[in-house]
């Protein structure tokens, strides 16, 4: 049985995100005073007396608003409803109740969902403020007062939704998946990509740049596996990074980078790779991910014979730095080669928690050192004791010499392409730390 989901819902401005983060304990939705920053469902992992759950955040419902953006909004409300276990109808004790709650209370008892009606911004402790008697109006039960900005009646909002849920089974807990970040600049169709593998509109796609701002994670089983989809804001340039939200979304894609096991870089096949593909590949091999490099568009290009080896071949020279990665050739539109991705996801996921015997190791260098012998300089020979791996994700190696001043780079990239021949190690970065004789280990 799945995990039990807590919904988070409510007409825009009314501290929803705020809420959330202080529920889950960490800063993951993009709190402004803007109505309208969270557009897509956000969800987290937390747990209240003894209970895990999920909980999801959701952009502000504005039922009789025709705006594209805010109707996408409503549309990712009512999904998050309909998967919802307890529904949080969160109101502004502020404002009082106001013709758009009374809309959101009306569409929310038509889900027949158990709703539990917050009332946010009591930041006051002692007496209770009158004016929460008046959220009775709304029809949906008891008004609990909380303050999203102190914390204040969360945990009496969290008994209350714990009511709701089914009998805890043993299965609740959470099954090893593999975490993928879908990552790359704005536009480059990274939520085609996961609405296609989903099969649901599961987040905004636009083709306004920048709809998606923050990282929104998805749960996904197939026959391949299990996986949880990381879906990022598109990495901008930072001279046009000017506006504090777009700060907070480029900060969200880098923290989706560092939690991810697998990152997809996706690449508009008709730019080619341009200066924001580098930066975004960049992080992300900066950060040891395994990758993927997706040229998604493919159906948008005129082809001859050799226009994929072109292509690769200017990919490779572009990204030289990712010269491990494998490329596949995609349309997020019409699902070319997308059923490939998680063959790929689970193939460079396991290179890269690949562990090698200290003695194949060694057997390695000792046939590199035989085939070239180690450099010299002024007289003093490098010489290479053993070798170890200590770590994985990506994997780490360290190498014992007598004077790392004469381990040049040169040779300890020929080191590593010996160990690549033979180990494989495709889709991932490779950490090699070299090590003089009375280093300490640490």
């Amino acid at each position: 049985m799945a995990r039990p989901l807590i919904a988070i819902v409510g007409r825009p401005n009314v501290g929803k995100s705020m809420l959330f983060n202080r529920l889950v304990g960490s800063r993951l939705a993009i709190v402004e005073d803007t109505p309208g920053v969270t557009r897509d469902r956000i969800y987290a992992s937390s747990d209240w007396s003894g209970r895990e759950f999920d909980i999801v955040d959701t952009g502000g419902i504005e039922p009789k608003n025709d705006s594209e953006i805010l109707m996408f909004m409503r549309d990712q409300a009512q999904i998050a409803i309909d998967t919802a276990t307890v529904i949080v109808l969160v109101t502004d004790i502020t404002t009082g109740v106001t013709a758009a709650d009374q809309d959101v209370a009306t569409m929310l008892l038509k889900s027949g969902k158990p709703i539990v009606l917050a009332v946010n911004k009591m930041d006051s402790t002692g007496t209770v403020n009158p004016d929460i008697y008046e959220f009775y109006s709304l029809g949906v039960g008891d008004p609990i007062a909380v303050s999203a900005v102190h914390g204040h009646g969360t945990g009496d909002l969290l008994d209350k939704c714990i009511e709701y849920f089914p009998p805890q089974t043993d299965d609740e807990e959470e099954d090893d998946v593999i975490k993928v970040a879908v990552i790359g600049k704005p536009n480059a169709g990274k939520s085609s990509l996961v609405n296609k593998i989903l099969g649901e509109k599961r987040v905004i796609v636009s083709d306004v740049a920048g709809t998606t701002r923050d990282a929104i994670d998805t749960r996904f089983e197939n026959e391949s596996g299990k996986y949880m989809f990381i879906d990022t804001a598109g990495i901008r340039k930072k001279s046009k990074v000017d506006d504090r939200v777009e700060k907070y979304s480029v900060l969200r894609a880098q923290m989706a980078i560092q939690r991810s096991d697998v990152c997809l870089i996706m690449i508009d096949a008709r730019d080619g790779v341009t200066e924001q593909d580098t930066k975004v590949a960049g992080l992300a091999h900066e950060a040891g991910k395994a990758s993927i490099i997706l040229v998604n568009k493919w159906d948008l290009i005129e082809k001859d014979t050799m226009t994929m080896d072109r292509m690769r071949d200017d990919i490779r020279r572009d990204l030289s730095f990712m010269s491990y990665a494998p490329i596949l050739f995609i349309s997020a539109l019409t699902g070319q080669r997308v059923n490939r991705i998680f063959e790929l996801i689970n193939y460079v996921n396991e290179q890269s928690t690949m562990r090698i015997t200290t003695g194949m190791l060694n057997n390695v260098l000792q046939d590199a050192m035989a085939r070239v012998q180690p450099p010299t300089d002024r007289g003093r020979r490098l010489k290479i004791y053993y070798m170890t791996q200590t770590g994985v994700r990506p994997p780490n190696f360290v190498i014992f010499c007598n004077d790392a001043k004469l381990f040049h780079f040169s040779y300890q990239r020929y080191i590593e392409n010996q160990i690549r021949s033979i180990f494989g190690l495709e889709g991932t970065p490779v950490n090699i730390v070299i090590r003089q004789k009375g280093d300490k280990e640490n």
